[in-house]
């Protein structure tokens, strides 16, 4: 038609592409990204202040003479007895919990009745909320009197081994039953973790391995545990961490005497980091503070330490379980 005209088609070969708008960022989602940046920066600031705080309020303990603090030790023979009961004490919770935890999980999230299920799994919750305080007054007034006659059994049949030797312990404060209530306090928290991975495992992989003529258990062990296997380690770890950091319930229940022994059962035991910081604190005084915050520092970094292998090891299985 007269009087119309036609914008002139951009010319070809020039290899100009039209400009692609940027997206509009509303106030909205500017305020919730600064709010979330701040808030993992303050976590890292957080930490990084006490890392610096035990450091240098624990160097003076680190490096003060022997006569100087109440153990009437160098700092080194003074922690290495500490490290090897909290490291003993964790090792044994994991031991017991761990088997126990996934156990519990998979019959929740695959072998109990949907009723049965949600009600354990709703007790199980409730009891991560348990006070440490109280498993440790359960686990002095129930537990370790109650576990004296299997101490007696296993110094009888299993005296042999050096965990086992004797002489049993007549009150049961060893730090086998420390363990065992480490285990109790963290196996809520794993067994919660393991169940929700579970219950994510692809429906397809299980009925294919049912459909292929595997039973349940062989099901859950070729399906079920090679998609959680990354899961499994991380809530390992995390109920680790909470047993090396644990202080009242072990304090309540240890009788600590400061050695190192592989006796698992008799009256004489290591005592842990935490525990001693709380049961020494209060008495300390001059450089026997400072000492008691370097073994906390020994403490932060063993936990440090744990948790970066833990990150490690699931990041490099990552590829295999969709877990993550």
């Amino acid at each position: 038609m007269s009087g119309t005209t036609t914008p002139n088609p951009a010319p070809r070969g020039t290899g100009t592409a039209p400009r692609r708008a940027k997206p509009v960022q509303r106030r909205g989602d500017r305020v919730f990204a600064g709010l979330s940046f701040g808030a993992g920066l303050m976590i890292l600031l957080t930490l990084a202040g006490v890392g610096i705080f035990l450091t240098l309020e624990g160097l003076p303990g680190v490096m003060a003479a022997p006569e100087e603090v109440k153990s009437g030790t160098t700092f080194l023979s003074f922690v290495g007895p500490l490290v090897y009961g909290t490291l003993l004490a964790a090792l044994l919770a994991l031991i017991v919990a761990v088997p126990v935890s996934i156990g519990v999980a998979l019959f929740i999230s695959h072998y109990s009745p949907r009723r049965l299920g949600a009600i354990c799994g709703y007790i199980i919750d409730l009891l991560a909320a348990v006070p440490s305080v109280v498993y440790g007054a359960w686990g002095i007034a129930v537990l370790a009197g109650h576990i004296v006659p299997f101490y007696g059994f296993l110094e009888t049949y299993l005296g042999f081994l050096p965990f086992f030797a004797g002489p049993a312990s007549a009150t049961g404060r060893t730090i086998l039953t420390a363990g065992i209530v480490l285990a109790i306090m963290i196996l809520p928290i794993m067994t919660a973790i393991c169940r929700e991975i579970f219950l994510q495992t692809p429906r397809l992989h299980q009925e294919a391995a049912l459909a292929l003529g595997a039973t349940r258990w062989e099901m859950a062990r070729m399906a079920i545990f090679p998609y959680a296997r990354s899961g499994i380690i991380s809530a390992a770890m995390l109920g680790l961490g909470r047993a090396l950091g644990e202080t009242m319930a072990v304090a309540m229940v240890l009788s600590a005497t400061g050695v190192v022994t592989l006796n698992l059962i008799s009256s004489t035991n290591p005592s842990t980091i935490a525990a001693n910081i709380a049961l020494s604190f209060g008495e300390a005084s001059g450089l026997t503070v400072n000492a008691l915050i370097a073994s906390g520092l020994v403490l932060f970094v063993i936990t440090f330490l744990v948790n970066f292998a833990a990150r490690a090891i699931v990041d490099r299985r990552k590829e295999f379980s969709g877990a993550n």
